[in-house]
């Protein structure tokens, strides 16, 4: 099978480059030829505010390269990872006009809300949610906290809408948890369009011993991931276990500052994912403390991986993927004192916790292999094929 994946990058790699990654290597593993259409934000830097605007809405340019990648070599699929900004929705149209089906995964909220985060103000955001143009997110500059930038994703968001792009030029979207699902459907989606296939982990990184005497954070240092939810709880467990912290991001400097503030606090900065994995295995416990809707968590799954359960919000596809009091425990989001009173119920519950170890690694092993995540996305994959 051939297939062409499409993906826009960021400046900052992070867990969806991850995941996307980590399905191209596995493809060509089972033998499939994966060409790969990359944009990257470090263009922007050359073009003018109008020219990033109108790329947002249709991109020619990269309709045009999808096009003619598509003419030159016959492909199977096209699977579009991430069109935002600067690659756009035209190149469903590109594909269409080739004939090939299109599938595209759903690694945010994009088609939904401005920020694709569902946040804002410290806080879980709707207001955009099912309305044809979203106007509160222009009007609160949801988008960079830019107005003019806002407008633009708006307006592709809209445009989009208009002419039916979501509904008709799509043939399967792939949801990571049944939580993103059915926000999709809440906004209008077709649900028989809409299937779940979670990321995955590969290679194995095998079992820890969660012998460290540490609780661990991974993640982006951000107010969405619910930072400040885990400081004050640390601050109000008074040092029973020590907290280790590996990322980085807008809220650096409130870690710093709770390192030399709260006993057993360390920030380790960011680390390569070998060192985060050991980590993972030797901690007693991860905390996920996220204040939005996350699309999947994957952060979780790899704690799962080494055999290590989450304490985690419960809000959002993390809710869905752990499984209070058996592969881990959910507390109240934002809520410090819930989390405090959840690891303290986990530091006097040592055996409880050994059996989420074992259930947790079991959980890996049945949902979340390459193995079973391939035999899922050839599933997807045929199927759009029949059917087109």
């Amino acid at each position: 099978m051939r297939i062409l994946s499409v993906h826009n990058r960021y400046q900052i790699r992070g867990g969806e480059d991850e995941s996307r990654q980590a399905e191209e290597n596995l493809l060509r593993e089972k033998g499939h030829t994966v060409e790969v259409y990359e944009e990257h934000n470090d263009r922007i830097a050359q073009m003018n505010s109008l020219n990033v605007a109108s790329r947002t809405v249709w991109s020619q340019e990269s309709h045009d390269i999808v096009k003619q990648r598509l003419r030159k070599e016959t492909h199977d699929i096209i699977h579009v990872q991430n069109f935002f900004p600067l690659i756009s929705p035209s190149i469903y149209y590109a594909a269409s006009s080739e004939g090939v089906p299109v599938v595209q995964t759903l690694r945010n909220y994009r088609l939904l809300c401005p920020n694709a985060l569902f946040f804002r103000d410290g806080q879980v955001c709707e207001d955009c949610l099912g309305k044809f143009l979203p106007i509160p997110g222009i009007v609160h500059s949801c988008y960079r906290e830019n107005r003019a930038a806002t407008t633009a994703v708006a307006s592709m968001i809209t445009v989009h809408r208009a002419l039916g792009t979501w509904m008709k030029m799509v043939d399967v979207y792939i949801a990571l948890t049944e939580f993103a699902r059915q926000k999709f459907i809440s906004a209008g989606f077709p649900p028989e369009k809409i299937v779940v296939k979670p990321n995955f982990i590969h290679p194995d990184p095998g079992v820890g011993t969660g012998n460290g005497g540490y609780a661990l954070f991974v993640g982006r240092l951000s107010v969405e991931k619910g930072l400040d939810t885990l400081l004050t709880a640390w601050e109000k467990l008074g040092g029973k276990i020590s907290l280790k912290i590996v990322g980085d991001g807008p809220l650096a400097d409130k870690v710093k500052q709770a390192v030399t503030e709260l006993p057993g606090v360390e920030w380790l900065g960011r680390k390569p994912m070998s060192e985060v994995h050991y980590l993972m295995g030797e901690a007693k416990f991860l905390i996920f403390p996220s204040k939005w809707y996350e699309t999947f968590g994957r952060v979780a799954v790899e704690a799962f991986a080494k055999g290590t359960p989450a304490i985690a919000a419960n809000i959002g596809a993390i809710a869905e993927v752990v499984d209070s009091g058996r592969t881990g425990l959910h507390f109240q989001p934002g809520d410090a004192k819930d989390l405090a009173s959840k690891v303290e119920w986990a530091l006097t519950n040592p055996q409880k916790i050994l059996q989420m170890r074992q259930e947790a690694r079991k959980e890996f092993e049945t949902k979340y292999t390459a193995e079973t995540n391939y035999l899922r996305l050839m599933e997807i994959y045929r199927k759009v094929k029949i059917k087109k």
